[in-house]
């Protein structure tokens, strides 16, 4: 292990007018990883160049964005494949030091406000407007329409602080909360809008067994929805002929997959194709191609144009 003054020294390097010698020493630097993080950013206040400092940013970017490729790896290969902790990482993509610990906590106080006003004895459409009134009313949650195409739109965090988001964003975190309460809300992949499910009495018999399971677990594939929820238009129920209506406008053929819920993982998907496309709007190209790199982690392939994919599969 390097002692504090050989690490700041290979900091120093970077500036080197050889650029072989550069080169090599920055690829020394990444190769060692977070542990130089604290390293560049001391030394980055130190730094007079502006070329130099732009350097040290770019590799630190580099460093934080390979631990979030490993850390997204594990993701996928896990078992439970965590919604919320799936949505965190792709915020660790603009908030490298974000902790989760923050994500849940909003998420609690969330929670905790809808338990307070619940009674379990209701109907679930009577649950669902409880919901409604207090992620809406309350807490003044709200689809982004004047800035829908910004990438903030795809960060959990920034959702959760500005209470504003995309259709997908907005979803994930009202289903969260609805499966927290132990209320049947899943995901459903309908392209150019993403919207919620409530399911029927048979299939929340087993919710652990759902939200735990990586997949599209059968028992609630195969199941009956009782309604759908919209959460970017404050969670307004509507039913499967609304949907058939919808596609017919967008002129889409109607596809089994539409209507049933979806897993976390293609929700994840989803996320991603949206945040490359708001990207793709700003030409960020950097940006894009790295969410790309994302994707592909995910089972994404590769593709030409992701403004397509996401006229097809995403919030456009």
């Amino acid at each position: 292990m390097l002692s504090d003054s050989e690490l700041r020294s290979l900091v120093v390097l970077l500036d080197d007018d050889d650029p072989e010698v550069a080169s090599l020493i920055e690829q020394k630097i990444l190769s060692i990883g977070l542990e130089m993080i604290p390293v560049l950013e001391n030394e980055w206040t130190l730094i007079n160049d502006m070329q130099h400092q732009q350097k040290v940013e770019n590799i630190i970017h580099q460093i934080h964005f390979q631990s979030l490729k490993i850390a997204l790896k594990e993701w996928v290969d896990s078992e439970k494949q965590d919604l919320l902790e799936g949505c965190f990482l792709i915020s660790k993509y603009k908030f490298p030091s974000l902790n989760i610990d923050e994500i849940k906590q909003a998420i609690e106080k969330l929670k905790m406000d809808v338990w307070l006003e619940m009674h379990y004895d209701l109907s679930p459409y009577e649950k669902v407007k409880i919901l409604n009134y207090v992620f809406y009313q309350i807490h003044g949650f709200k689809g982004n329409t004047s800035a829908y195409h910004d990438p903030k739109n795809s960060f959990i965090n920034q959702v959760l602080e500005s209470k504003q988001g995309s259709p997908i964003l907005l979803a994930v975190i009202y289903m969260v909360i609805a499966q927290k309460l132990n209320l049947p809300v899943f995901g459903v992949n309908l392209p150019q809008h993403f919207v919620l499910a409530y399911m029927d009495s048979v299939v929340a018999g087993n919710l652990d067994a759902l939200y735990n399971h990586p997949g599209v677990n059968e028992s609630y594939k195969n199941g009956n929805v009782l309604f759908y929820i919209n959460a970017f238009n404050l969670g307004a129920i509507f039913s499967k002929a609304n949907l058939d209506q919808f596609l017919k406008q967008i002129s889409i053929e109607p596809d089994p997959a539409f209507f049933k819920p979806c897993s976390n993982l293609e929700i994840l998907k989803r996320v991603l194709r949206n945040l490359s496309a708001s990207y793709q709007k700003l030409n960020r190209q950097d940006s894009k191609k790295e969410i790309q790199e994302l994707l592909f982690l995910l089972g994404e392939p590769p593709i030409n144009s992701f403004t397509d994919m996401s006229a097809e599969f995403g919030d456009d």
